[in-house]
């Protein structure tokens, strides 16, 4: 589904980052928010052709997978006014054209907050992109992001980031998901 669809009517939009987007958005918006979404599990199952990698080694960059028992945190922002087409816009090339990504409404629930969860449009990459990975043992993802490349910059600045955002942002949390491949880089 288009996001445009998904937000036809609409003069506001809450967008939620898991990956690059968690400190570098690159698009103006009215208020961020650290919190996390529910049934969904981060992962560093998607390529990245582009950004992070190449076309002879496409970097590693995470995804959401669906499980019901789990949560993924990051940051929520809130675009209002002519930034929600500035936004979509951006994000449609950056996710949906290079990335391979699809957008989804999901509901975020903010971090400390007791209000009711709001409805987020995220970007995943599905099982049927081109540019998915899949599953790999800890060592594979720590050696591709150690040694991929992209226009960007390198990939391991990609999980180094991630993971310092989930230091500061979500320290309460304890171990994450980069946590590993952070641990299989630190030996190349």
């Amino acid at each position: 589904m288009k996001p445009q669809d998904i937000i036809a009517g609409k003069s506001s939009l809450w967008i939620f980052g898991y990956g690059s987007l968690v400190w570098k958005p690159d698009f103006k918006y009215t208020r961020s928010e650290v919190g996390y979404v529910k049934g969904y599990k981060r992962r560093f199952w998607h390529g990245d052709n582009f950004h992070r990698g190449n076309n002879e080694l496409p970097g590693r960059v995470v995804t959401l997978i669906e499980d019901d028992d789990a949560c993924t945190w990051g940051v929520a922002f809130k675009v209002t006014g002519a930034q929600v087409e500035e936004a979509l816009k951006y994000l449609n090339v950056r996710e949906m054209v290079r990335g391979g990504y699809v957008a989804k409404l999901v509901d975020f629930y903010a971090d400390g907050e007791s209000r009711s969860p709001v409805q987020a449009l995220l970007y995943i990459a599905t099982v049927d992109n081109p540019l998915y990975l899949g599953p790999a043992s800890p060592e594979e993802i720590g050696t591709r992001i150690a040694v991929s490349r992209g226009k960007t910059g390198h990939n391991l600045e990609y999980l180094l980031r991630l993971a310092e955002f989930m230091r500061k942002s979500c320290p309460h949390r304890g171990g994450t998901s980069v946590d590993g491949p952070v641990a299989r880089t630190q030996s190349h």
